[in-house]
């Protein structure tokens, strides 16, 4: 699992200033839009109660970001190491196994997440929108959604012959997900189909951990349910990977 991160690592040093620039401009343009200028007329509304909008929206994001750093992550770069570029296949005719390439490239992802949440959390408390030490004490929930979405998304990436089914998964499964699992606006304002089906994603679970970490609000089902939950993800996730790598790769 070492071996396939220091691959990912070496890999990543020749692209990682492109990456850390849009991790750190990214939270800027949309705490700036969303959260300063929407905030500033939601809060005229007093929609929220005491919660200013900005720190609604940024504790929701700060979850938001993870899901999409780890489904970009286990998705077109994936594709590349099975089908493109077959990197996974020259690494298997080393001692590798599929557990090291799923494993080892999961564990890239938490770094990658980490960063990005860290960066996340310092840009949100320049902001205002919650203490530095609240962001970076719910940086744990953000890699716990992070890993609940990259592992199912390498699983189905691995079943895949074409990435024209990896833009059905951003268009219609990210988005949606992104819009309503709670990071806008509270999801008690969908009707009650679109509420259940937000409380069976991982994001929101992460977004109501977070909310508690960085906003001192309850969550609406006990700390340790959402948690399980999000485990349970990885897990089963992980699982599938496995299998989905080994039906690809090896058999």
């Amino acid at each position: 699992m070492l071996r396939v991160l220091e691959g990912e690592l070496v890999s990543y040093r020749r692209t990682w200033r492109g990456s850390v620039i849009s991790t750190f401009l990214n939270p800027v343009l949309f705490l700036s839009a969303m959260g300063l200028g929407l905030g500033s007329l939601v809060d005229r509304g007093d929609q929220l109660g005491p919660v200013p909008y900005l720190a609604f929206y940024a504790s929701g994001l700060l979850a938001a970001q993870a899901m999409q750093t780890g489904v970009g992550d286990a998705a077109y770069p994936v594709m590349a190491g099975i089908k493109w570029l077959k990197t996974y296949h020259a690494a298997l005719a080393t001692p590798l196994t599929i557990r090291d390439l799923v494993f080892g490239h999961a564990t890239f992802i938490l770094l990658r997440v980490t960063l990005a949440s860290v960066a996340f959390a310092i840009i949100a408390s320049l902001f205002g929108a919650f203490g530095l030490g609240a962001g970076l004490a719910a940086v744990p929930v953000a890699l716990l959604c992070g890993l609940a979405y990259a592992l199912p998304v390498m699983a189905y990436t691995g079943m895949l012959e074409r990435d024209t089914a990896l833009a059905g998964l951003f268009r219609f499964g990210l988005v949606p997900m992104f819009l309503l699992s709670g990071t806008f606006f509270p999801i008690d304002q969908l009707p009650a189909v679109l509420q259940a089906l937000a409380r069976a994603v991982p994001l929101w679970h992460a977004i109501e951990l977070v909310r508690a970490i960085t906003l001192a609000v309850p969550t609406t089902w006990p700390w340790w349910a959402h948690v399980g939950f999000l485990v349970a993800c990885g897990l089963v996730g992980g699982f599938l990977a496995t299998w989905s790598f080994r039906r690809r790769l090896i058999a």
